[in-house]
């Protein structure tokens, strides 16, 4: 009795080879090599073919055959050396997945299979097993026959099923043990494609995508014959029937992926736009045409995600940035992204987004930094309509604490501190203060005043600047900044100003001015140091101070405002007097972005 034959070594098909000088570079899929090192590895190429049982045209996807250098002599395969680098080679091919096996014996494998899958054999008995059911109220219409027949063209063996529960535009493909399903529907714009889950929240999903995708861009569905919405497609002829097949084909491979065992094609190594964790939607546009997968941030948690609610927060600036990115999608966020449009960058940089109170402009050192203060304004503006209280956001609980403890200091210092204010010599000469006080004053020309008081007896400062010709109090100052250092606060405030300046000069009519704060200079100077010959005339480097003296000034803040706000969560309780029935879209998405909510007494918003 003999044992079963074991698998065969194969090269994965879409391999192609290109020789070189003294050597071959090889590409597959996901990877490439170059091999180099002797004139006779085009030759040792063809023994290896050999080996393999490879022959010319003998697959679909395999582009192999390279002629060796005219000179070279053939090699013997009998003799050890050439042995022994075959099998090098063949240990190249393995580390650099370019090698997989297929069972002995057996049908070759879909050739998408061999270049895709760890293990092509298993992967393609699971499909032939999957059997998938194609559902659509009309079977016969043009988005279920395109999606039947891409996965016809991809070995399974699909089943049409009249579903007339489902819209018009939307076709529901089930398949495999246990069940996996992914929801495919046409928009006016284009379409989409769920992430593969079970069977109901396929459903489920679709619906809520389409909700949101029809009132961000306006598609409003018409009434279909089922009593179900049909879209009103605005596409004709060439753009249709190509983002028809789109969405046909890209529903297939997710399903078949699914099924099959394999990784899903959208996932966050891939794209780093996406959330580890967090369905990805494909969107597709006919005009212009384009197709990309989005993140989905109030989509179900993934079922191996370790929280259902929230991620960790962000380590740095430039991954925050990213989770902005999932934020504020186009399609699919919950807030408006902050973008520098037209506004000027010099001598401070600007960003805009759309608010609940209006455009909302925020200035920062850096356009960095300003679309990061502009997204955290505007979600604290959504969350606080109806919140007695104020609402602080931040990309982790640090961030959030600090912007807290700052809008309390500024609600419950007024304009001034205690005792005298402090004289000029006290921030003046500190470069960053001169550099902004002269920004203001000299550049922009305008006649300004500044004062510096310490609040009590902490170590924390209050910097007002002020109109001479405008009103008293904290309503008729330009800018105010609450900092551990004279100097910090003079130039934050001093910063402040100029941007409120150039928003007025050159935003949108009535925008919301938002100043950055040394609250965000921890997540600015994460994860780098500063060059060694730098001062604090360096923005790099100033934000590095200020990072390292903020754990003591919100210690300091909570100290003089009695501030204790607790986390608001979206799973938790909401906070007294909340009416805003949209605060829960946004307040999931933060979370599932790592971004930190809080709320709790301390002055107002």
């Amino acid at each position: 009795m003999t044992g079963a034959e074991p698998p065969r070594p194969r090269l994965r098909p879409g391999l192609a080879v290109t020789p070189l000088r003294e050597g071959l570079h090889l590409r597959g899929r996901d990877t490439s090599v170059t091999l180099e090192g002797s004139r006779a590895l085009p030759a040792l190429w063809e023994l290896l073919r050999e080996r393999l049982g490879e022959e010319d045209g003998d697959r679909p996807g395999v582009r192999g055959y390279v002629e060796a250098a005219p000179g070279t002599p053939r090699l013997d395969p009998a003799d050890p050396r050439v042995d022994a680098a075959l099998d090098a080679l063949t240990a190249q091919l393995r580390a650099h997945d370019l090698l997989t096996e297929y069972p002995a014996g057996g049908p070759e494998p879909a050739a998408w299979l061999g270049a895709s899958a760890a293990r092509p054999g298993p992967a393609a008995a699971a499909l032939a097993a999957a059997r998938p059911v194609v559902a659509a109220a009309d079977p016969e219409g043009p988005l279920a026959t395109a999606l039947i027949s891409a996965l016809d063209r991809a070995g399974a063996l699909p089943r049409p099923c009249r579903d007339t529960g489902l819209a018009a535009d939307r076709v529901v493909a089930v398949a495999g043990t246990p069940p996996v399903a992914v929801a495919v529907a046409r928009t006016a714009e284009g379409g989409f494609v769920t992430a593969p889950a079970e069977p109901e929240r396929a459903r489920t999903d679709a619906e809520s995508i389409a909700v949101r995708m029809d009132r961000d861009t306006g598609s409003a569905p018409a009434e279909g014959a089922t009593g179900t919405t049909a879209t009103t497609d605005r596409m004709t002829g060439a753009s249709a029937s190509a983002v028809t097949a789109l969405l046909a084909g890209a529903a297939a491979q997710r399903l078949l992926c699914a099924a099959a065992g394999l990784p899903d094609p959208a996932g966050p190594e891939e794209d780093p736009r996406l959330l580890p964790g967090r369905p990805a939607v494909l969107v597709a546009l006919a005009r212009p045409p384009h197709a990309s997968y989005r993140p989905w941030v109030t989509g179900p948690a993934a079922p191996s995600s370790p929280s259902s609610t929230s991620a960790a927060p962000a380590g740095d600036l430039s991954e925050t940035l990213r989770r902005m990115g999932a934020l504020t999608d186009p399609y699919l966020g919950v807030l408006d992204a902050p973008r520098p449009d037209d506004l000027p960058q010099l001598p401070a940089a600007l960003a805009t987004c759309a608010s609940v109170a209006g455009p909302l402009v925020a200035g920062a050192p850096r356009t960095d930094l300003a679309r990061l203060t502009a997204a955290c304004r505007a979600a604290e503006l959504h969350l606080g309509e109806g919140i007695r209280g104020p609402v602080s956001v931040g990309a982790g609980a640090a961030h959030a604490l600090g912007r807290a403890l700052r809008r309390a200091a500024l609600a419950t210092a007024g304009s001034s501190g205690t005792g005298q204010a402090l004289g000029e010599e006290e921030w003046r000469e500190h470069p960053q203060a001169r550099h902004w006080w002269t920004v203001l004053t000299r550049h922009l020309g305008l006649p300004m005043g500044m004062t510096v008081h310490r609040l009590a007896s902490e170590q924390a400062y209050l910097a007002v600047v002020r109109d001479p010709a405008g009103g008293t109090g904290p309503a008729g100052a330009t800018a105010r900044a609450v900092e551990a250092t004279p100097a910090d606060a003079a130039a934050l405030a001093a910063l402040g100003a100029v941007t409120r300046a150039m928003a007025a000069d050159h935003g949108p009519a009535g925008a919301v001015h938002a100043a950055f704060s040394g609250a965000e200079a921890p997540l600015a100077v994460a994860g780098a140091e500063p060059a060694a010959w730098t001062d604090e005339g360096w923005t790099d480097r100033w934000l590095t101070g200020i990072a390292r003296r903020e754990p003591e000034l919100c210690t300091a803040l909570a100290r003089l405002t009695g501030l204790r706000p607790e986390p608001w969560r979206p799973d938790g309780a909401e906070p007294t007097g909340s009416g805003a029935e949209s605060a829960g879209p946004v307040l999931a998405g933060l979370y599932a972005c790592g971004f930190t909510v809080l709320a709790g007494q301390g002055g107002p918003r």
